[in-house]
């Protein structure tokens, strides 16, 4: 399988999404990340350069388009396949995997599969699941952009 890779212009909107940070930090979550929200091998007092962080972010990136591309099986245009990367790069692959939007989009229901981003916009924050208006924004942004 041949892995699709994002535009240019859905890289840019990852790299406003997450914002970049070159000295490691706690997200919402309490979880170490640094650079464009990197989280692997990341230490409390780390810092990189933007190179690194560039290069940290192709690296996930590779991985949300991977999962993107493999469970995907519809055509998609190049703003639905950014929106559908952001979104697994933020939550995940096994969110992806496992969400009512990837069942409506591979039944070909690009309506209700747009509409379902909105749903993600909780996370666990001490063990309880929270809104967060930050992700709520987000999601509508990558809504916005899928259905663009």
């Amino acid at each position: 399988m041949t892995t699709r890779r994002i535009s240019d212009k859905g890289r840019k909107f990852i790299e406003r999404e997450e914002d970049l940070r070159l000295q490691a930090y706690r997200d919402i979550r309490g979880v170490w990340t640094i650079g464009y929200g990197s989280t692997s091998g990341v230490q409390p007092g780390m810092i990189i350069t933007q190179e690194q962080a560039e290069e940290m972010l192709d690296n996930d990136l590779i991985t949300a388009e991977t999962a993107v591309s493999k469970y995907v099986k519809v055509e998609l245009n190049d703003n639905e396949f950014a929106a559908l990367v952001s979104f697994t790069f933020n939550e995940g692959a096994g969110s992806l995997l496992s969400s009512t939007l990837l069942r409506c989009l591979n039944k070909g229901n690009r309506a209700d599969a747009a509409q379902e981003f909105l749903k993600w916009n909780k996370t666990h924050i001490n063990g309880v699941l929270t809104f967060v208006q930050d992700l709520a924004d987000r999601r509508a942004r990558e809504k916005a952009l899928f259905l663009a």
